[in-house]
């Protein structure tokens, strides 16, 4: 993947999780951490419910990665088309680093979320209901369909790598770098109430995003302009 960053993205997902996946998704940590475990239990059971609910946020983070590098093998065709999705892909990073840091609305308008239709309550209420192992990862699989900007861009850019294998490896170091925050918010919850924290997370992973954003437009005006760059290939 010559034109993604592994550390670029692991740098940004585990800095964006703390401030944006918190406020996104902490609800339902917060939620299954009170009413599905147990304070009494031990610490490191409790500690497998909440690998158990990350893994299968993570498992679903990877079945889309899988489907939109697929899709982008299909649609990247040349230099050009390549150097669109880049583009795109840039454009997208940048609107996104500035909602995070308060200058746009763009997340916010994205994120229109299905957790109010019938069909997610009734399965949101039944695996809170159930205590099994299995229950907590069917409810991080559960979590990880909801809409998310912070997804769908690294969606795009899992589409950019135009292979279904490597797709899913984006989305396999995104989810593994978001597992931190959300892995410690139901163990500490208090600490993310420190808002003056959260704000310095939001404020460095929007100015790397933004970054981000700037060098994926670069690349991607690369493609369009020089014939003679290699199409987009997928090697790290």
């Amino acid at each position: 993947m010559e034109n993604i960053s592994i550390l670029t993205i692991v740098t940004i997902a585990f800095l964006g999780s703390f401030g944006h996946c918190i406020g996104m998704c902490g609800g339902i940590v917060v939620a299954y951490s009170s009413v599905k475990i147990d304070n009494k239990i031990s610490k490191l059971k409790q500690s497998f419910y909440h690998v158990l609910y990350s893994l299968g946020r993570v498992s679903t983070y990877v079945i889309l990665g899988a489907i939109f590098g697929y899709v982008g093998g299909v649609v990247t065709f040349d230099n050009t088309t390549s150097g669109i999705m880049l583009l795109i892909t840039g454009f997208l990073m940048i609107l996104v680093g500035l909602s995070l840091s308060g200058k746009l609305k763009f997340l916010t308008r994205i994120e229109h979320s299905f957790s109010k239709s019938k069909t997610y309550q009734q399965l949101f209420h039944a695996l809170i209901a159930s205590n099994t192992f299995t229950s907590f990862y069917l409810l991080g699989m559960l979590n990880g369909l909801l809409p998310c900007g912070f997804v769908y861009v690294f969606a795009i850019t899992a589409a950019s790598t135009g292979s279904a294998f490597w797709g899913a490896f984006v989305m396999l170091i995104f989810g593994l770098s978001t597992i931190p925050a959300m892995f410690s918010l139901g163990f500490f919850m208090g600490l993310f109430k420190q808002i003056a924290l959260r704000n310095l997370f939001i404020t460095i992973a929007s100015l790397l995003v933004i970054a981000f954003g700037v060098y994926i437009m670069h690349s991607g005006y690369e493609y369009l302009t020089d014939p003679h760059k290699s199409i987009l290939s997928c090697h790290i």
